[in-house]
């Protein structure tokens, strides 16, 4: 398959509004179906890997219980949203419909790394050899199996005395209730960003992000976030 399969940003977004169950965020389709039961969840497993050996496409897929989080990105054109990801999502999801299975995109999240730094390439190494990441084109680090969080390098000339903050992405339709519930446990909320992302401080001085698809490059590449 060649690069003409990719979808832009205006191609991803009309997938999407036929497809209500999905999201977009950094490179990815991504859903969560909530089943009656374990067993339920796991034969919607199933149909999905039936699917996707029948399009040759394969979904990463995490089983927790009767929850299925599923995420659709082509790494064979970058690790973005290609036809192919729009098609598949669209089957899933009519088979998700026929079990009853519902769609809970408010449980998406997707956790980011970053490490405020100078100088990345004197301490790149030293994470991906102790992780056993590979490093990607723009200099992140990422989990071959998709498990662990991936990492990345902030360059700054002035590195924040905390240089480590985590990068929450979620579906920006999503971001409201959970940057509500920030301000409620008394966290520092800096918008000047927003909507790209929003930079939490907690009251010892710590600091994430939650971050969402709107102001991203279509690939998701990380941007400065802090």
């Amino acid at each position: 398959m060649t690069a003409k399969d990719v979808l832009t940003s205006e191609q991803i977004k009309a997938n999407l509004k036929v497809m209500p169950a999905w999201r977009y965020g950094l490179g990815a389709l991504r859903t969560v179906l909530k089943c009656d039961s374990s067993a339920s969840a796991l034969a919607l497993f199933s149909t999905v890997g039936a699917l996707a050996q029948e399009a040759n496409h394969h979904p990463d897929i995490d089983w927790r219980y009767d929850t299925l989080f599923i995420t659709l990105t082509s790494h064979d054109v970058g690790s973005v949203v290609s036809a192919r990801d729009a098609a598949l999502a669209r089957s899933i999801s009519a088979e998700a419909e026929n079990v009853g299975a519902t769609p809970r995109p408010d449980l998406l999240r997707t956790v980011e790394i970053a490490i405020d730094t100078d100088n990345e390439e004197v301490i790149a190494e030293t994470w991906r050899a102790a992780l056993g990441y590979k490093k990607q084109n723009d200099g992140s680090l990422t989990d071959p199996f998709g498990r662990g969080p991936a990492i990345w390098f902030q360059r700054t000339t002035t590195p924040n005395p905390n240089r480590f903050h985590l990068d929450v992405t979620v579906p920006f339709s999503e971001s409201a209730p959970i940057l509500d519930a920030l301000e409620e446990t008394g966290a520092g909320l800096d918008h000047d960003a927003a909507p790209r992302f929003v930079v939490a401080t907690d009251s010892q001085g710590n600091r994430l992000c939650i971050c969402t698809e709107e102001g991203r490059d279509v690939d998701g590449s990380p941007e400065a976030s802090a």
